[in-house]
């Protein structure tokens, strides 16, 4: 934990702070609960990428519990990690390096499941219809952006070893 991400004295954030809870409102806008959001960001905003419950729930200022629920919840779909600390009962929880793959390859199963359920509408309500049609649209651009999130997936590990190729160059 960093001082830049604690309140100061007069309770107005630091540059840190300031960024955990903006970064945390665009989750929760996303459809993230505010405590997971806040965790991760929390995470994403520390210099050694990992904390403590205790760090976190000192850092938000928060309860301990309302954290493990927020770190439940994250390791529950893939965004943060725990990694125990060799001759500890102490775990520390940081963010993938890929996390952002995984939130990927997780929208990717939903959309799976939103392909099914409207295939089922389409055959329920007809193809032929103005709804089913709609429908039809939905699955066809749902299939599209399927199909479409490996080749961008494998762009970005080409751009990403690219750049660090790059950096490793300089």
């Amino acid at each position: 934990m960093t001082a830049e991400s604690e309140p100061t004295a007069a309770g107005k954030f630091t540059a840190a702070g300031k960024f955990i809870e903006r970064f945390a409102s665009v989750l929760v806008a996303a459809g993230i609960p505010r405590m997971p959001a806040r965790v991760f960001a929390a995470l994403l905003a520390t210099d050694s990428g990992k904390l403590t419950a205790e760090e976190l729930s000192t850092q938000l200022r928060a309860s301990p519990a309302a954290v493990s629920g927020g770190v439940r919840y994250l390791i529950g779909v893939g965004m943060v990690r725990r990694e125990s600390e060799p001759g500890s009962r102490r775990h520390h929880y940081l963010v993938p390096d890929d996390v952002w793959d995984e939130v990927m390859r997780d929208r990717d199963r939903i959309l799976e499941r939103w392909t099914a359920a409207l295939r089922e509408g389409i055959d329920l309500l007809g193809a032929d219809t103005p709804a089913g049609a709609r429908m039809a649209d939905s699955v066809d651009y749902f299939e599209f952006v399927s199909a479409e999130l490996p080749r961008v997936n494998a762009r970005w590990q080409e751009h990403k070893a690219s750049m660090s190729r790059k950096t490793a160059g300089n």
